[in-house]
């Protein structure tokens, strides 16, 4: 499942749980690139379940909208990463540091206060 949602002026929380199908990220992302098109200082709360590895149709939809992908990055400054593996929190935070002018942090869920707070710093 694969969920996007403008939740305030700036702020947008993608909820992720489980297998994301070619249907959601197509909509999906395509409701993210709508939604922020007048965004400048955007920020991302992804909110990770239950992941698994998206359908094979699922990456073929995102590699074929990467390049309005690119553009998207300069709208949005931060990201905050809620997972509960250790593995997902720090290849999220390593993910951050190869896209220049963007930051990811990662958090537990319990510290969504915190992620949030952090956001608005």
């Amino acid at each position: 499942m694969l969920k996007i949602n403008r939740e305030a002026d700036t702020l947008f929380t993608i909820q992720v749980n489980g297998q994301v199908t070619a249907e959601e990220m197509d909509a999906e992302l395509d409701r993210l690139i709508e939604l922020s098109k007048d965004i400048k200082g955007g920020r991302l709360l992804y909110d990770i379940r239950e992941f698994e590895m998206p359908s094979i149709g699922a990456v073929m939809v995102e590699l074929r909208k990467l390049p309005n992908l690119f553009g998207l990055l300069s709208r949005f400054d931060k990201a905050a990463v809620l997972a509960e593996e250790p593995w997902m929190r720090a290849m999220a935070e390593w993910e951050g540091v190869l896209i220049p002018g963007f930051e990811i942090k990662s958090f537990a869920h319990k510290d969504e206060k915190e992620a949030r707070a952090w956001l608005e710093t």
